[in-house]
């Protein structure tokens, strides 16, 4: 298989059968903002974006300091104090003391923040299904085809992170 990218920003790929197909990487990208946006509108809880991914960092990670939260989110510290205050204010996170260290803490996620997590997530894939009902049976295979690349796409940045 080779590929190659274009002027314009397609990626052209032969799969290696002879026949290439072009993937337009801007109506790609434009594709995947714009759906993400609509499946973020529900504002469930009254989160923001940034505040629910923080928070499902803390619930993936387990308790962590605010150093290591601000690191995994690729935020500035002071942001996140905002982002923490925040999510400890609705309850949803609550700070644990670091033992042999007075003054650092730990992030954990209460019992709360698991219920709203549970309820966004529900509420998004509720809304996703209803969006992929939709569509033609030919589209809907098309994304299943496709939904293996799109989790390699969408997972870790092999270049680290600093460039989320």
């Amino acid at each position: 298989m080779s590929q190659g990218r274009t002027a314009d920003g397609r990626a052209a790929v032969d799969a290696g059968n002879g026949a290439a197909s072009t993937i337009d990487a801007t109506r790609l990208r434009v594709a995947i903002a714009r759906l993400s946006r609509r499946l973020r509108r529900h504002q469930l809880a009254g989160l923001t974006p940034t505040q629910l991914s923080a928070l499902a960092t803390v619930e993936k990670i387990g308790p962590l300091r605010l150093g290591d939260l601000a690191a995994a989110e690729g935020i500035a510290p002071s942001t996140l104090t905002r982002l923490v205050t925040a999510l400890e204010d609705a309850g949803y996170v609550k700070r644990c003391a670091v033992p042999g260290d007075a003054r650092a803490s730990r992030m954990a996620i209460s019992r709360d923040g698991q219920e709203i997590l549970t309820r966004v997530r529900e509420e998004t894939t509720r809304i996703l299904a209803d969006m992929l009902a939709e569509l033609t049976g030919a589209q809907r295979a098309a994304i299943a085809a496709a939904l293996p690349a799109l989790e390699q796409l969408a997972g870790p940045d092999p270049r680290g992170p600093q460039h989320r």
